[in-house]
């Protein structure tokens, strides 16, 4: 095992976890909340105008502060001769002033807002622009997080942001148990007035709960935040020039989520007209592509999140050959959960919306459906993820033109498959063309950023070994996904389709394929999971303290 993959696996185990219980919980949160307002009607306008807050905060900054600010960052600390502490001050108050600014003209907005996103009819549209205006305020919360994040973790602090998220989704799943204790009409089409501000105030309660978290940490790793307003001179600069490629990068991508969610909605209303059928708008997509992006989040995030400090101090140090087997250990490492994950959605994804979503509000036909837009983005699992390590490559080296050239033909696949899936597919199916599109997109992004960082960071062996382990990888899960789907089939069968029946098919299936899983991989002498493996036992036998 080489040193850059053993320091990858230390520094990302405890971020690791944390993501575990945030996305766990998170995981819930969704459930709970597709529990509570369904897949349709309630559902398209909470989820929508929950959405809207990261599109105005990624549009504005977002791209900005998870790609330029890390790597600027660490110059800083290394340059300066406080290490680079005003820098943070400057940068955080630059921040929250400018997001602050932006959340109150949001709120003032939105109806200009959500008209863009979507159509709706008079009630549907006063709902969506109520919740809007409680939402959109997280503007600024999002942006001060993440730049306290960034600021732990170029300080060698990764738990806290990794843990934050879970206090936002305990916040949210309380407003929707309380929610549920209300009374008011069991349908998809009407709230009360007091359902309406118990999730609109909890969702927003969330993320400023989570902002909070963040500053014990902060406190503890030294950082004292004093609002400094010196900018001029203050080496703010080559953030601006950096960030100006950045911001045609999230333009593009909010551009193309414009005509993701106006096809959604559009679907919708045409299944409507047909009439029967599962839900076909908005909210199976966000419900699915909400555990589409679990194992993403768990094992990628975490790994990108320990890289990018480390790849920004070589690429800083131009030791180029340690940048590059930083990203082929990130990507080898990756691939041991994403593999399967993704086959494991190909095979089982209706499985696992009806486990998830078949509660509430959300029948069995709208949770089957959920579970079948993953399996759609499960296709792009492993070139999604990818893709987003490779970014970082060009990230540290402080390129952001590179990765916005890519993503104009990564957005540009994106939406001229999903317009043809669209014109080709049913009503009901359109959802899941939308997927396949996503999935399609990236797997031509991450193709062309190869191909990219193939000339600019030569090294003939390391892409071999990647797909060497990626090949054994796949050898692996296929027939620990094929035991899987095949118990899983046959106690279905027996237990029954409904949630209860799917929990226990689930149950006995995915750890028997998991542990099929190691165990061919292990055969195959694939050192990531051996390694992974060997972590997992020193850590079960580890002396419990006295």
């Amino acid at each position: 095992m080489n040193a850059a993959t053993g320091s990858l696996v230390r520094s990302s185990r405890v971020m690791a976890v944390g993501t575990v219980a945030s996305r766990g919980t998170g995981f819930l949160r969704v459930a709970v909340i597709g529990a509570a307002i369904g897949a349709r009607g309630v559902g398209d306008t909470y989820n929508i105008a929950n959405v809207l807050p990261n599109i105005v905060y990624e549009l504005l900054l977002g791209g900005v502060l998870s790609s330029v600010v890390v790597p600027l960052l660490v110059q800083a600390a290394r340059g300066d001769a406080d290490g680079g502490e005003a820098y943070a001050q400057r940068l955080l108050t630059l921040v929250a002033l400018t997001l602050g600014a932006t959340s109150l003209a949001a709120v003032l907005a939105a109806p200009l807002i959500m008209g863009v996103y979507g159509r709706f009819d008079p009630a549907q549209r006063d709902l969506a622009v109520t919740f809007a205006r409680f939402f959109l305020p997280q503007i600024l919360f999002y942006g001060v997080g993440a730049t306290m994040g960034a600021i732990l973790n170029t300080r060698g602090r990764f738990a806290a942001p990794m843990w934050a998220p879970v206090t936002n989704n305990v916040v949210v799943i309380g407003a929707a148990l309380v929610f549920f204790a209300l009374p008011g009409p069991a349908t998809n089409e009407l709230l009360t007035g007091a359902q309406i501000l118990t999730l609109a105030v909890g969702t927003t309660a969330g993320i400023v709960v989570q902002t909070v978290a963040l500053m014990p940490a902060l406190r503890r790793s030294g950082f004292r935040w004093r609002p400094r307003f010196d900018f001029r001179g203050a080496g703010l600069q080559p953030a601006g020039r950096l960030a100006g490629w950045v911001v045609v990068y999230v333009l593009v991508n909010q551009a193309a989520y414009l005509v993701i969610v106006n096809l959604a909605t559009a679907a919708s209303r045409a299944a409507n007209r047909v009439g029967g059928g599962a839900a076909a708008g908005y909210s199976p997509y966000f419900y699915a592509f909400t555990l589409f992006s679990l194992p993403h989040a768990v094992v990628a995030v975490s790994v990108i999140t320990a890289l990018l400090p480390q790849m920004s101090r070589h690429a800083i140090d131009d030791r180029l050959d340690h940048l590059r087997a930083d990203l082929a250990a990130g990507l080898r490492l990756s691939g041991v959960v994403l593999v399967p994950a993704s086959l494991a959605y190909l095979a089982l994804g209706p499985l696992v919306g009806t486990l998830v979503f078949d509660h509430g509000r959300i029948g069995p036909a709208d949770a089957r459906q959920i579970g079948a837009v993953l399996a759609a983005f499960a296709v792009g699992l492993v070139p999604f993820s990818a893709f987003q390590l490779s970014l970082r490559a060009f990230y540290a080296q402080r390129d952001t033109r590179t990765p916005a050239l890519v993503n104009v033909a990564v957005n540009a696949v994106n939406v001229g498959v999903d317009l043809l899936l669209y014109a080709v597919l049913p009503p009901e199916d359109r959802v899941i063309g939308l997927a396949l599109g996503y999935a399609a997109s990236y797997a031509v992004g991450f193709a062309l950023t190869s191909r990219v960082l193939g000339r600019r960071l030569p090294a003939p062996a390391e892409p071999q070994h990647v797909l060497r382990t990626y090949l054994r990888l796949l050898v692996a899960a296929l027939p620990a996904t094929a035991l899987a789907l095949a118990v899983a089939a046959t106690l279905t069968s027996l237990a029954g389709p409904d949630a209860a029946g799917t929990a226990v098919a689930l149950a006995v299936a995915l750890p028997l394929g998991a542990v099929a899983y190691i165990a061919v991989a292990l055969r195959l002498r694939v050192e990531e999971v051996a390694l992974l493996a060997g972590a997992a036992r020193r850590r079960l036998h580890r002396p419990v303290p006295r």
